[in-house]
């Protein structure tokens, strides 16, 4: 039964920054509520539409953009900056406490800096033929065209528009387009997905549009269907050529902090294993001071990685190609390194942290954008003999429930010897 006229006290924000109220049959949850506040609302089942907001939160502010509560990229835009650090850092602490953890989490680190450096823009054809392309809308799969977005970096500036342009130039084939637009020292690197194959005509098409928006690079699918500059990235000492659609940190700001953080926990050891490396965000930055062997899935991203690692000053860098999922680094395998780095994907690496509670590696440093999977994985080091050094949210995702966290972990002395003696 849907009560259009339900009179609520909104108790909490929830993990996806909502309010969260009790109604008569449960919890009831309303995007774009605070906490305190007293609302009308419309409500069906656990679901809450904010209707009126009749004693305002004291902590409530005005939202920057136009899009929001329309477009469903932010959540939480009008909760004063306190109060939202402290509420992020509640989702870490929850979700810590759920896993069993009762660990110190420290206070939130704004990175977001100068804003997020990519985005990816979706685009749709209706039965006229008309195109729209912008963000999904909150809660629903409809788009809402959009002309900017404040929280994207001055260098994506242009992202919208060129979102737009390349999915009119391709309308005609009435297919659906995530359009993933990257800003690089080399200028908008752009990758289709979604249009499969391109006939040669609109190959061409494309190519005079590349060229007339002086794109770097355009692929479709992560093939490359146009290119007149090499996207380059700045990590650390060295610059690096990312493959199509290749994985980054959202914010420039976020990698930096992420990477100082990594580098200083692990700084001393001689030879580290860096899983989930991608391109190279934190081994190339480690092996300024270190051997590093890097292990990803993706061999794109590992040829990347290796060619940047190739200059002076740098130590050396060994890349390898493995499933870490299906086939995680075995204790045997984890013995040879001083240092673990893990920066898994949002599902975690539940079977690599089980691995890693096997082993005798004396430090651990784990990275995740998932705080109950971040949990879960922490658990699982705890059990089998790690402690908690440190546990730091990192905020890239500014306006988001999204958290990237940052964990260290170290495995005392006399419990290393133990296992030691257990594993021979």
């Amino acid at each position: 039964m849907i009560d259009l006229n339900a009179r609520l006290h909104v108790e909490r924000l929830g993990q996806r920054g909502e309010g969260l109220a009790r109604g008569p049959e449960g919890p009831v949850f309303i995007p774009y509520a605070l906490a305190d506040e007293t609302i009308i609302a419309e409500v069906d089942g656990s679901r809450g539409r904010l209707v009126e907001i009749v004693t305002p939160s004291p902590n409530r502010i005005d939202p920057f953009c136009r899009y929001f509560s329309v477009c469903g990229g932010c959540a939480v835009q009008t909760l004063a900056a306190a109060p939202y650090a402290q509420w992020k850092q509640s989702l870490l602490v929850v979700a810590l406490k759920q896993a069993g953890l009762a660990a110190t989490v420290e206070p939130l680190v704004d990175a977001h800096g100068e804003g997020r450096r990519r985005a990816t823009f979706h685009a749709r054809v209706d039965w006229t033929g008309k195109s729209t392309t912008g963000f999904m809308r909150a809660r629903a799969h409809k788009i809402v065209e959009i002309d900017s977005c404040p929280v994207l970096a001055p260098a994506m500036l242009r992202a919208a528009p060129v979102a737009r342009a390349l999915a009119q130039a391709l309308a005609g084939s009435g297919k659906p387009l995530d359009i993933l637009v990257t800003a690089t020292a080399s200028g908008l690197d752009v990758d289709l997905k979604g249009h499969g194959p391109l006939s040669e005509d609109e190959s061409r098409r494309l190519v005079r549009l590349a060229l007339t928006q002086d794109l770097a690079r355009l692929s479709n699918h992560g093939a490359i269907v146009f290119a007149q500059r090499t996207p380059m990235l700045a990590m650390g000492r060295t610059m690096v050529a990312p493959p199509p659609g290749a994985f980054l940190q959202a914010t420039e700001a976020g990698e930096q902090a992420l990477a100082a953080k990594v580098c200083a926990a692990v700084k001393g050891a001689g030879e580290i294993a860096d899983l989930f490396a991608g391109v190279g965000t934190f081994s190339l930055r480690m092996a300024e001071f270190a051997g590093i062997h890097a292990f990803d899935l993706e061999e794109a991203a590992l040829g990347a990685l290796a060619k940047a690692a190739r200059i002076e000053g740098l130590r050396p860098v060994s890349v390898e190609a493995r499933d870490l999922f299906r086939r995680p680094l075995a204790p045997a395998e984890l013995a040879r390194f001083e240092a673990i780095v893990f920066d898994p994907p949002r599902a975690g690496a539940e079977q690599q942290a089980r691995a890693l509670a096997a082993s005798r590696v004396p430090l651990v440093v784990a990275i995740s954008c998932n705080a109950q999977t971040f949990a879960r994985d922490a658990a699982i080091l705890c059990s089998g003999g790690y402690e908690i050094a440190r546990i730091e949210p990192i905020d890239q995702f500014r306006h988001s429930p999204h958290v990237e966290i940052i964990g260290v972990f170290h495995r005392p002395a006399e419990k290393s010897r133990k296992i030691r003696r257990l594993l021979g």
